[in-house]
């Protein structure tokens, strides 16, 4: 079964929103070893729903937005020890990076109104 993120209040679950900043020449690199990560060792973990890479326009950040069952799922990931080479590796390709998790507190969408 395929998950797809659902971005909606009252899901309990843990999001990572984790911001990257890069060297603009090494963005697609970031977003190259964190897809690579994902599909490689973090889909596979227990409690992972759904990761998104977004790379910024002006080559400066890419953001990693990832839904867990829980953050004690998310926990358990980090202390993966293939999880923690991605990591170290993608820490390595980044100037900085702030990883934190979030709860959503509100959605909005169009009212379907033509603009």
């Amino acid at each position: 079964m395929t998950q797809t993120t659902k971005i909606e209040t009252g899901r309990g679950i843990a999001t990572l929103i984790n911001v990257f900043t890069v060297l603009p020449e090494r963005q697609a690199e970031l977003v190259a070893l964190l897809s690579r990560a994902t599909e490689e060792t973090m889909r596979d973990r227990p409690g992972f729903l759904s990761a998104n890479l977004h790379a910024s326009a002006d080559g400066e950040r890419v953001v990693n937005y990832a839904q867990w069952e829980s953050e004690a799922h998310f926990r358990a990931m980090l202390a993966d020890p293939a999880a923690q080479e991605h990591m170290t590796q993608a820490a390595a390709l980044a100037e900085s990076f702030d990883p934190r998790i979030y709860a959503v507190e509100s959605v909005h969408h169009t009212s379907g109104a033509a603009l």
